[in-house]
């Protein structure tokens, strides 16, 4: 069970601020404050504003972490004030994570002093704070948490994989896990890294960057912050009467073909192990948070995906992240937040902005925010969120509400 969320995305800081921002339609997507913009970036980011790291933690902290780091922190900190839960031992509670890069920011400003000033004038705490695993030491560290660790590193799907992976971890016997994955890497020598890739979106205005299952589609705009969940058995939780956001049912992983090796997508596979997992039925899937690269070729293989899983047109999807930039790893936690949100309040978030291709075989949801439906047959109403990495990494997630 997910008994506290702790959110810090470009659109709202905390749970209850991101998840207005989202039914309201408010865009954290804006100008790029980093010098970044070499003319192909079209100069937009999902930056987190009004975040005053010194609110939130303690000097030392400040000065040996990456703003990553103290973005984990914070949620974390909420997450587990949330949760209210207090492990019978440190050895009986951990932190799984996942991370696409690391500290960046921090790696920047450290090999800026090397070449610039000498060995002498870097700080020696560069030796973890550009790890990619320094989320799940410092939130260890911090709460005191001794039992299992871990990170994740598959970019964007590693969000998902974190949690798939801790939730075996609390099936196994664990009291308590602290669960998710934040990023921020939108500093030139992040922003260099991700331009590799030929998928960020080089339109300059906001409204029309990223657009993912839109013919207008160019691309998706780089974003930075994610989501902590905390995860615990459901007896448990609900032997101390705490309060749950709904169960974590089912997790799928699987890994596409090389490119141009004319073999399709192993998307489908993933999706249906996560439902096999979860014990349901396509019928019992209520809503979809969809990936959405907008990439016209990788939304077009979701959405057959989706179709080939549901039918066509056969389950509403939606795409929050459009209002936020892509996350890397903290896109899939963030959407598991809103699909138990969603779940809670029995609403669908409307994908913005966005004009949805009628080609697609997609009940894509658009405009504003839709009732939740009761699916025909359904035993309960579950949210599927898909996440697709770079390199070929699939996951899916299933979330149930709690009755």
């Amino acid at each position: 069970m997910v008994t506290g969320i702790g959110v810090v995305a470009p659109n709202g800081l905390g749970t209850r601020a991101y998840w207005e921002a989202v039914l309201e339609g408010r865009s954290g997507i804006g100008p790029l404050r980093s010098s970044t913009d070499d003319g192909r970036l079209g100069g937009l980011a999902g930056e987190v504003n009004d975040f005053d790291p010194r609110a939130h933690l303690p000097k030392p902290l400040l000065v040996q972490t990456d703003r990553m780091t103290q973005y984990a922190l914070a949620a974390a900190d909420w997450a587990l004030a949330e949760a209210g839960c207090t492990p019978s031992s440190p050895l009986e509670a951990g932190v799984i994570t996942a991370s696409a890069s690391g500290g960046f920011d921090f790696g920047q400003r450290e090999l800026q002093h090397l070449w610039g000033q000498g060995p002498a004038h870097v700080s020696a705490y560069m030796s973890f704070a550009w790890f990619y695993a320094v989320n799940t030491g410092q939130i260890a560290i911090r709460n005191n948490l001794r039992g299992p660790v871990g990170v994740l590193v598959a970019e964007q799907a590693g969000g998902l994989d974190a949690l798939g992976h801790a939730r075996r971890k609390v099936r196994g016997g664990a009291e308590l896990i602290v669960t998710g994955a934040v990023d921020s890497s939108l500093c030139p020598y992040g922003m260099a890294a991700q331009l590799a890739s030929g998928r960020l979106s080089g339109v300059a205005d906001p409204a029309t960057a990223y657009l993912p299952f839109d013919r207008r589609a160019a691309g998706h705009v780089p974003g930075e912050g994610g989501a902590i969940l905390t995860l615990e058995e459901a007896g448990r939780a609900a032997s101390r009467g705490a309060p749950s956001y709904g169960e974590i049912a089912g997790y799928g992983a699987s890994f596409d073909p090389p490119p141009g090796s004319g073999r399709p997508s192993s998307l489908v596979r993933a999706v249906e192990a996560a439902l096999t997992d979860a014990g349901l039925d396509a019928a019992d899937v209520a809503v979809v948070f969809a990936d959405g690269a907008a990439v016209p070729g990788l939304d077009a293989a979701e959405a057959e995906a989706l179709a080939a899983v549901f039918g066509p047109r056969g389950v509403p999807v939606t795409v929050p992240k459009t209002l936020t930039g892509r996350l890397y790893s903290g896109a899939g936690p963030l959407d598991v937040a809103t699909a138990l949100l969603s779940l809670r309040d029995s609403v669908v978030p409307a994908t913005a902005l966005v004009e949805a291709d009628p080609e697609l075989p997609l009940d894509l949801v658009t405009g504003r925010p839709r009732p939740l439906p009761g699916r025909s047959g359904a035993r309960v109403r579950a949210a599927l969120v898909v996440a697709r990495g770079y390199g070929g990494f699939n996951s899916a997630l299933v979330v149930r509400e709690v009755r």
